[in-house]
């Protein structure tokens, strides 16, 4: 059975991350991949030099066609970038997305340190969106945003997503790649289990969109029936993968992307 996955995200004219990234990510993990975009940054491998925001009606417009038309399997989202839209977004999922999985990728800071969520969102995301979703995947960064808790062990990454949890009884994929060490864990937490999954670190600096690429495809294996420990596992495999036939090409002139068709290019 074809399945659809449908990313809420910002828009990446380098094609590395963003809604880009998101689709380039369903179409190798075999789902028919759709997208309403919610902010136009101007960015590329070194940076965002500018964004732009787009009308909120234009927003829900766009959510409003492709949910009259096509009803997705799985939701990714992404940057939201003000607190106008992500209450956009909660109050639309919350009238017709109940039954689908939906992902959310944090998205607050550009590698580069420009802002994709306004820090005055912060608290309308914790408040009326992160209670609707089935997974959210915060960076180190992201997660320290969300409770004022500092993390520099794994040991504080659990008490971290312990407090995210209590957010909404949301599962919680916090991602340590930013620690210091020779791998980088990943700590899935659920109200009944906690599961970590480990990789060694690739010296690289071709991390442009790992995190949307990671986000979408545990959404995209969600949508194929995997369960939540397998979506996360596959999906810290395919980007491992993704990374690794990337790391040593030059793309840009600051961090490049990662290679989300591995499968298929040499």
């Amino acid at each position: 059975m074809l399945t659809t996955a449908l990313t809420i995200a910002g828009f990446d004219g380098s094609g590395g991350a963003g809604l880009q990234a998101d689709l380039k990510t369903f179409s190798a993990l075999g789902c028919y991949g759709m997208n309403v975009l919610t902010a136009l940054p101007i960015q590329n491998t070194c940076g965002v030099r500018n964004c732009f925001n787009l009308p909120l009606a234009a927003i829900e417009e766009q959510l409003d066609a492709i949910f009259s038309d096509i009803t997705p399997n799985v939701i990714k989202i992404g940057m939201l970038f003000n607190q106008e839209i992500v209450h956009l977004v909660a109050e639309f999922l919350s009238q017709h997305a109940q039954n689908i999985p939906i992902v959310l990728d944090p998205v607050m800071v550009a590698k580069s340190g420009d802002y994709l969520l306004l820090p005055e969102a912060i608290e309308t995301l914790k408040r009326e969106l992160i209670p609707q979703v089935t997974l959210i995947t915060p960076n180190i960064n992201e997660a320290q945003a969300l409770t004022n808790m500092e993390i520099k062990t794994p040991s504080d990454m659990l008490k971290n997503a312990e407090i995210i949890h209590t957010l909404g009884n949301v599962n919680i994929l916090l991602k340590g790649g930013h620690l210091d060490g020779i791998s980088c864990d990943d700590l899935l937490f659920t109200s009944s289990a906690q599961h970590w999954f480990k990789a060694p670190r690739i010296e690289t600096i071709n991390t442009h969109g790992t995190g949307c690429t990671l986000s979408a495809a545990i959404a995209a294996n969600l949508a194929q029936g995997q369960d939540l420990v397998s979506s996360c596992q596959n999906a810290k495999d395919y980007l491992y993968q993704a990374m690794l036939s990337f790391k040593d090409v030059t793309i840009g002139h600051g961090h490049g992307p990662v290679n989300h068709f591995h499968q298929w290019w040499s």
